[in-house]
């Protein structure tokens, strides 16, 4: 049987059934849609839609360095590095699917650094702030010899 006549088939069982003029392929028919809105294209759903492009892309770089995961964009780079070689290797290659990987792992690595320089912008604050007390410390410390030089060196020999 030939893809027409199973076609046909098909549309007699449907006049049958009593559903004569209603399309085959509509996958994006809704319900609740109020009479008066206008119609989208395919296009403009996808755009706006909760889990369309607009709003689901790997490479959102405007979201703050705190909120990326270090394991998440290793893992990005790991796979886009891997795969990229293996499509390169497989025979037919496929240098479209190994640009897409490549690219991938590119994302990866722009994520993995600015998460780094992040992490490293907080530990250099928090590194001289550890200076600035060990400086006070030894500072303490020195008046303390300074006042009474006997008293330190028998409390650091006790030490």
């Amino acid at each position: 049987m030939s893809t027409r006549t199973g076609f046909r088939l098909l549309q007699i069982s449907r006049v049958a059934r009593g559903k004569p003029n209603r399309a085959i392929g509509c996958k994006y028919q809704t319900t609740g849609a109020a009479p008066n809105t206008p119609a989208q294209s395919l296009v403009q759903r996808l755009w706006h839609s909760p889990v369309g492009v607009k709003t689901v892309h790997f490479c959102d770089f405007s979201r703050p360095a705190e909120k990326l995961s270090l394991t998440q964009n290793l893992a990005l780079t790991a796979t886009g590095a891997i795969w990229t070689r293996w499509c390169l290797i497989i025979k037919p290659r496929n240098v479209l699917l190994a640009a897409v990987n490549f690219f991938l792992g590119c994302v990866g690595i722009t994520q993995v650094t600015r998460i780094l320089l992040y992490q490293r912008s907080l530990t250099s604050s928090t590194l001289s702030q550890i200076a600035q007390e060990d400086a006070k410390d030894i500072a303490e410390a020195t008046k303390t010899i300074a006042s009474d030089p006997n008293g330190a060196a028998e409390s650091a020999l006790k030490r």
